[in-house]
């Protein structure tokens, strides 16, 4: 018995050394010295009709990355959405914090970099001619580049977002030459136009029933207007005081109407994304999402019970 008891401790003993052996050791934290943070860039681009250029928009987010000195052909507006970056510019210093814009112009050298760790900001390069609608005297000038403005910034970074996301040419075009023009009208040396548009009513339908007329390939806002006769901030000016939202709003509004009449009858969410003129089930399903509350598969099931 004792001999059989001693070879059972030794089996038990060498089962225990083995496992401990082939059991992974967690590394020690203090060991392993963290990585720096990988940055993370997106570009896209933007259609704004004929016959702008498309707009370039830049997603960024760095750790330690410094830009080399460099210019840009058209202007660079930038919102910074977290920490804070210093930018080198016109001979001075520019600390650039959350919720700020910064406007640097066209062909003039700046570089930039993180103020203090890391730091995340959105970037449109419009065209300088984007620039110039609503106000009198060309291309405009900013004699202050870092801006303090929260309604503007938010309103830049939302369609940012919303284009980098899904690039409605419509939208593109309705939202950023306006919001542009917000921003030189309020922060440039530029004199803005009159507001006022004769016959504003008048216009705001005649758009309308084009949009509505044309729904699976609407026209560009700059041919609509080169059609009645305005600018595109005159035509955007009118749309929106008459019908209390953007054209591109509106036709999102109407195209969740058509498609909803073609869901009720039976037809599949992906096949009415593309008879109503959105660019794909997923733009459809986001503007249910904020018509009406719900998906458009939902809202057919619900329909048809």
């Amino acid at each position: 018995m004792g001999g059989t008891e001693q070879q059972a401790r030794q089996t038990q003993a060498q089962q225990t050394h083995q496992a401990q052996r082939q059991t992974p050791q967690a590394p020690q934290a203090s060991q392993t010295p963290q990585a720096p943070q990988t940055p993370q860039t997106r570009w896209t681009r933007a259609t704004l009709g004929r016959p702008d250029r498309p707009l370039d928009l830049l997603t960024a987010r760095f750790d330690r990355h410094r830009y080399a000195p460099h210019t840009h052909e058209e202007f660079s507006v930038g919102i910074c959405v977290l920490g804070a970056s210093c930018i080198e510019y016109r001979g001075g210093a520019l600390t650039v914090g959350e919720g700020s814009i910064v406007v640097l112009a066209p062909g003039e050298v700046h570089t930039g970099e993180s103020a203090y760790g890391t730091y995340a900001y959105r970037a449109l390069y419009p065209a300088p001619t984007l620039l110039t609608d609503g106000i009198l005297g060309g291309t405009p000038h900013f004699r202050e580049p870092l801006l303090h403005d929260p309604e503007l910034a938010a309103a830049l970074r939302n369609a940012h977002t919303e284009l980098s996301t899904c690039p409605d040419p419509l939208e593109a075009e309705s939202r950023v030459p306006w919001l542009l023009t917000a921003l030189t009208r309020r922060h440039s040396t530029a004199r803005p136009t009159s507001d006022t548009v004769p016959g504003a009513g008048t216009i705001a339908l005649a758009v309308r029933d084009r949009l509505a007329d044309e729904l699976q390939a609407p026209p560009s806002l700059a041919d609509l207007a080169a059609d009645l006769g305005l600018s595109r901030y005159q035509l955007l000016r009118a749309f929106r005081t008459t019908m209390g939202m953007p054209p591109y709003a509106w036709l999102a509004q109407y195209r969740v109407s058509r498609a909803r009449a073609l869901l009720e009858l039976g037809g599949r969410p992906a096949e009415v994304a593309g008879q109503v003129g959105f660019a794909d089930q997923a733009h459809m399903t986001r503007w249910f999402g904020r018509v009406l509350g719900v998906t458009p598969a939902a809202y057919r099931t619900g329909v048809r019970q």
